[in-house]
């Protein structure tokens, strides 16, 4: 399987029911579409990027793809591996990284990561060189390792939540808004290090954003996400030129966005 395409997804379609609360158990439910036909591909070395606001189906396909979520249509595969008929042979092949990471809030990251380690067969002492230099290369404070994970700061616990993601050297990464809570610098540095460690282990990923210029600075190719739909896909330098007029300065993927959609993606998170 190691020639088949990383990632392949086809008219992926996902709906969920939700009660209204004032109706009662027995009120009616309404059905939200947050997938509508998907379908996407990403090459081997490739970071694709899915950008678009809170609500649009970002997360909900990353789920999908990482086995925790079943689609009601549609079909995903890792490397020619089905997702849901091949769950576990998927499972070898990809690491998640969310923004709702969770700790033991009591230990440190020391500890945390070397309790991850462990569930991945890595010696305590592989595990913590492993981890300082890694540390080390996405900015954290080595000063803070041995600190509580409750006593770092949001930005610096999303960082040891990239580095766990990165111990079994995963050959595809689901980066599910890994920045967030990331001040300008710190993402600039979680940047170059997964460009970097791609690079270094011939691996493919798949990153979800809000952030416009981080997914212009990062990303090979784009899709934009609105309502559940990819409305458009391409290289950042492709998007930009759908809505560029002769002569005009270059346009952000900002503007890409709101010519396709109509509003700003800060107005539909609002919304």
């Amino acid at each position: 399987m190691q020639h088949a395409t990383p990632l392949v997804v086809r008219d992926i379609t996902k709906r969920f029911r939700h009660r209204r609360r004032e109706s009662g158990a027995n009120g009616n439910a309404r059905t939200v579409t947050a997938l509508s036909s998907v379908s996407m591909e990403v090459g081997r070395g490739e970071i694709y990027g899915l950008l678009g606001p809170n609500g649009s189906g970002k997360s909900t396909l990353v789920r999908i793809v990482s086995t925790l979520l079943l689609s009601d249509a549609g079909h995903a595969a890792v490397f020619g591996w089905d997702v849901v008929r091949e769950p576990a042979r998927v499972r070898r092949l990809i690491n998640r990284v969310s923004v709702e990471a969770a700790f033991f809030k009591k230990l440190s990251p020391a500890e945390n990561l070397c309790y991850a380690a462990r569930l991945y067969g890595l010696s305590p002492g592989e595990a913590m060189r492993r981890a300082r230099e890694m540390l080390d290369r996405i900015g954290f404070p080595v000063r803070r390792v041995n600190h509580p994970m409750e006593e770092l700061s949001r930005g610096q616990q999303q960082k040891v939540a990239i580095v766990r993601g990165l111990f079994t050297s995963p050959v595809l990464l689901l980066l599910d808004e890994p920045t967030t809570g990331l001040d300008p610098r710190s993402k600039r540095e979680v940047s170059a290090f997964l460009r970097a460690i791609i690079a270094e282990h011939d691996a493919t990923a798949l990153f979800t954003t809000h952030d416009t210029e981080e997914a212009d600075r990062l990303c090979d190719r784009v899709g934009i996400m609105c309502a559940g739909k990819i409305v458009a896909e391409g290289a950042p330098e492709e998007l930009k030129s759908l809505v560029q007029a002769d002569g005009a300065a270059e346009p952000t993927l900002e503007e890409v966005f709101m010519q396709l959609t109509g509003k700003r993606i800060e107005e539909q998170d609002a919304g």
